[in-house]
């Protein structure tokens, strides 16, 4: 990077992290240092909301994955404004009329301390599991700038995030992505209109998407009912619902960010937002992509996008052998080029003849060039056993470094670096909540002042922070983040959202029966998982549908015994 964009870089940090310390003053006690004293505006909680879930993850994987397998994607986020809707109807106002901390002291009210124990570990495990990997993302952008092992960027990026954490709690966390979120819409804007302006003469917008779409990259809705394909309609719609619904229903990094809001009808204000805008800004990130991929039709692609792994390859044995492969891939490059170029000929000309007969010729020149990229790919693998073989979350970073101009570099990463920042910011808060709130003032010390509770709040920040800091340094095992982070998801959530749907539905349901089906359950879909039984989107739908039909005939089996369900 230019100097210019070293400045927009560490400006953009400095005042982010100023700003959050700076307007979220010191916490003296765990409703302010947890709850923010439940004073936010709606628009705060709906930007607070959105980006909690929209991480470096989302602006660093999402282009790589719609360069690589196209706009299908966007069908994940389809059962999101249902869920937000129902979210408003049934969970805000029992929440909010509570006054509870997290979700799961609710769970004690209506059950009893083991089924609050057992969800409060459940979301510990999946929390700290993806925060991890929130962390990792922007590690990765360092690591290609300054071409160092990620686990030195890893350590950097965390330390930063704990310590806002730890001073301002949930108040610097909320302000700070107000000011993130901003940035964010701005700089993504920006970056479209850069791709576009960086297109050859004559290759507008549109016919840029035609020819993506000619080579399979438009592909934004599939009606076909298919379990076993991840993205289509029905996958969105239900099981993306499911998810959606217990993500920000049950999930405490997203619970604890609209219960900072001054009213029911502000909490819900701020997910309805979130239910509005989610899908256009997620199908513009990756229009993004799409538009990276065609810009890449005409300019040359690097071999493998991840240049660590390439460096470790030149550096080896193999170093001949994968020069050779650049070499082919070059000239397959060109080949593919002229074809590319036939068909935008072809598509002026408007005869269908011709634009079928140079869409065929250009498939070929891409398979051809995708062999010689799966051949370099298995000669890293040769090289080295644990090298990563996933380069999609490098795609949009190498277009960044390579053809941005200067000072909209530094932006581009400092917003990824911002969304990374916002959302394991939650994640460390909600952790912490939990850990404070559900156990060791619940369990371990339920009579301690409130002085006890803050520094325990502070302590668990700074412990969940290492924790999520050392799954990082194994997140490059993954591969793609965006996906790897919501099939990390999926194994867990159904199961904690059929434990609330019971909670709140099914009154005649018992403690003992709801706590028996979720652990059968998790042992289920963790299996289904591990086997890959079904696209990982529909684990969602089928836990919390087996939690709810378990928990309905254990309850009939097993005998009351004395215990009744709470009201």
């Amino acid at each position: 990077m230019s100097l210019p964009d070293w400045i927009v870089l560490g400006v953009t940090l400095l005042a982010i992290v100023a700003y959050g310390v700076w307007k979220s003053g010191s916490s003296k006690n765990i409703d302010q240092y947890l709850m923010g004293s439940r004073s936010m505006p709606w628009y705060t909680v709906g930007l607070s909301v959105m980006a909690t879930q929209a991480s470096a993850i989302t602006f660093l994987s999402a282009p790589g994955q719609a360069y690589s397998d196209g706009m299908r994607f966007v069908q994940f986020y389809f059962g999101l404004p249902l869920a937000m809707i129902v979210l408003c109807v049934t969970f805000v106002p029992i929440f909010s009329r509570l006054k509870v901390y997290t979700a799961y002291e609710f769970l004690e009210q209506r059950f009893d301390l083991k089924t609050r124990a057992l969800t409060s570990f459940l979301f510990l495990v999946q929390r700290g599991l993806s925060t991890g990997i929130t962390i990792y993302a922007p590690s990765i952008i360092l690591s290609t700038i300054l071409n160092i092992n990620t686990v030195y960027t890893t350590l950097f990026i965390g330390g930063l995030v704990i310590f806002y954490t730890v001073y301002g709690g949930t108040k610097a966390v909320s302000y700070t992505q107000l000011l993130q979120m901003s940035i964010i819409f701005l700089g993504m804007f920006a970056a479209g209109v850069v791709v576009v302006m960086l297109l050859p003469q004559g290759i507008g917008f549109t016919k840029a998407l035609h020819l993506a779409g000619k080579l399979g990259r438009m592909n934004v809705i599939d009606w076909k009912f298919d379990i076993n394909n991840r993205y289509t309609v029905w996958s969105g719609i239900i099981g993306g619902f499911f998810l959606q619904l217990s993500y920000f229903g049950t999930d405490q990094s997203q619970v604890g960010r609209y219960l900072t809001g001054s009213s029911i009808g502000q909490s819900r204000l701020g997910l309805i937002m979130n239910g509005l805008i989610k899908i256009p800004m997620q199908f513009m990130i990756l229009l993004i992509g799409v538009l990276v991929f065609a810009f890449y039709q005409f300019n040359q692609p690097p071999l493998f996008f991840n240049r660590y792994e390439v460096k470790q390859v030149q550096d080896g044995k193999y170093a001949p052998d994968y020069k050779k492969l650049e070499d082919q891939y070059s000239v397959a490059f060109q080949q593919k080029k002229s074809k590319a170029d036939e068909l935008v000929t072809a598509m002026d000309s408007k005869d269908v003849g011709r634009i079928n007969q140079a869409n065929t010729a250009l498939k070929q020149a891409d398979a051809q060039q995708m062999t010689i990229r799966k051949n370099a790919i298995a000669l890293m693998k040769k090289n080295n056993g644990k090298a990563d073989a996933d380069d999609t979350n490098y795609v949009f970073l190498n277009f960044v470094t390579h053809y941005l101009p200067r000072g909209l570099i530094g932006l581009l990463i400092a917003i990824v670096f911002l969304a990374s920042m916002g959302s394991t910011a939650s994640a460390l808060n909600s952790l912490a909540s939990t850990s404070v709130v559900d156990i060791y003032k619940r369990i371990i010390n339920p009579n301690g002042t409130d002085k006890n509770y803050l520094d325990a709040s502070r302590i668990a920040t700074v412990i969940w922070g290492l924790v999520c800091i050392g799954m990082a340094l194994y997140a490059n095992k993954m591969g793609n983040l965006l996906e790897a982070v919501n099939q990390l998801g999926s194994y867990i959530y159904g199961t904690i959202l059929g434990v609330f749907v019971v909670a709140f539905y099914l009154k005649k349901i018992r403690g003992t029966s709801v706590f028996i089906a979720a652990v059968l359950t998790e042992l289920i879909i963790c299996i289904m998982g591990y086997y890959k039984v079904i696209a990982y989107l529909w684990l969602n739908a089928i836990g919390c549908i087996l939690v709810i039909v378990l928990a309905g005939l254990i309850n009939v089996l097993i005998p009351e015994g004395g215990e009744s369900s709470k009201a």
